[in-house]
This record gives C-alpha cells, sequence and structure tokens, in this order.
C-alpha cells in the first residue's frame, strides 16, 4: 500500500478484500484506519467505507493512530456527510504512556462515545515487571521499545505496581492491565501473551478491583511531572 494514499478508497477495498480472503471469512466485525492519511479527503476514505458496510463487507469502523484534531474532524464530516462515523479508537494507551490519550484523544472519545481499545498496554513488556535493567531489557525482542522506559518515572512506576501487586496477592502485568480497566473512558485493552501463565495473568486483571489508594499510588507514580 502507498504510505502517501494509505486510505484511498482503492487502497481500502483492496485491503478489506484481500483481508477477507486471507480469513476466510466474509465480513470483518471492525475494520480500522490504522494511521492517518491527511493526503486523502476524509469523504473518499469515508465513503469506501460506506460501500463496504452497505456490501456487507465491514460491520463497523475505528481508528487508529490519529489525532484528536484528525479524529474530530472525521466524526465531523460523517455527520454532515451522512457518512458512517469511526466507532472505536484504538490508541496507544499505559501506566506510562498516558498524556497523549488523556490530554489530546479522551475529550473526543467522551463527547462522541466512542469504544476504545488500547494498544502497548503494557508498555512492550516493561510494566510486566520482568526487566529489570536495560542489560536485562536488551536480550529480548522487544529492547528497541523498552529501552526508552528505563528512567526514573519508568522505575517509579515499576515499584509503584511492585508494591500494589503485593498488596493484592497478583503480578504486575496484572495490575497494570486492571489500572486501564478501571478507566472510564477504557472500553477493554489489548496485550498479549507468550504462555498459558502469561494468558491466566492477564484473564484475572478483569477480576481484580483496584483500591483507591491503590490508583492513587498508581497515578501519582505515572505522573508526567514530579
Amino acid at each position: 500500500m502507498e504510505e502517501a494514499a494509505r486510505l484511498s478508497a482503492a487502497n481500502i477495498e483492496a485491503a478489506v478484500n484481500e483481508s477477507l480472503r486471507r480469513l476466510q471469512t466474509d465480513y470483518i466485525d471492525v475494520y480500522f484506519s490504522h494511521i492517518d492519511d491527511d493526503k486523502t479527503p476524509l469523504e473518499e476514505t469515508l465513503g469506501a467505507y460506506q460501500r463496504l458496510i452497505e456490501a456487507g463487507k465491514v460491520r463497523v469502523i475505528g481508528a487508529s493512530n490519529f489525532s484528536g484534531e484528525r479524529l474530530e474532524a472525521a466524526l465531523k464530516v460523517s455527520k454532515e456527510s451522512g457518512l458512517p462515523a469511526y466507532q472505536v479508537l484504538e490508541p496507544e494507551y499505559n501506566l506510562y504512556d498516558r498524556e497523549g490519550y488523556e490530554t489530546d484523544l479522551e475529550p473526543v472519545v467522551q463527547a462522541h462515545k466512542l469504544a476504545v481499545v488500547t494498544y502497548f498496554s503494557l508498555a512492550s513488556g516493561f510494566l510486566s515487571g520482568k526487566y529489570s535493567s536495560k542489560a536485562d531489557a536488551a536480550k529480548g525482542a522487544r529492547s528497541a521499545l523498552v529501552d526508552k522506559y528505563f528512567n526514573d518515572r519508568g522505575l517509579r512506576i515499576i515499584d509503584a505496581l511492585v508494591e500494589v501487586a503485593k498488596r493484592n496477592n497478583t503480578t504486575p502485568a496484572t495490575v497494570a492491565i486492571a489500572w486501564i480497566i478501571a478507566r472510564p473512558s477504557v472500553t477493554a485493552p489489548i496485550a498479549s501473551a507468550t504462555s498459558v501463565e502469561q494468558l491466566k495473568g492477564l484473564a484475572a486483571a478483569t477480576h481484580l478491583q483496584l483500591s483507591s489508594e491503590d490508583m492513587k499510588l498508581l497515578d501519582e507514580a505515572s505522573a508526567a511531572a514530579q
């Protein structure tokens, strides 16, 4: 797909048809505009989705890696032109990466009542607490992604996660996911697992009710300025 026209009608329709072929299915429940494309008119992008929805190939559309301004603009075009609107947002959001979503995107989400599914919910594994140092992280496949978290704030967040995990007899990863689930504007987090045990820990987050003291400790530790 050409980067300059990633959300052109031709590219979207070709990509959807190819996905249907690979998945061996008749429709896609949620189809995301994964990266914004300011080279293609929003009307063209949303018009392509309208045809795909009318054809029964796509049920709902979502946006990912959009700014709040661009998401708002797309929603305005949908309303004024009678075109399908984005109903789901997929932002990067976790205890470390908070500011972009909370300051720019969350107001739009709440104003338009969009569903939110977060990616990098464990900050590429950093918030699981499995990396004790940069050297330790360098052994993993995501070392380049994790490196940026090893600073005073990142380590402060890990300390808070470990403390809350001990209070609740669980793991830092479970606590990190439970914190996201507790955010009022978030529908569900996205997180990956490489073992059954990791999967169990992620699932346990759906049953973990963090106390107000737990939430305060995590919020204070992850505050941008200290």
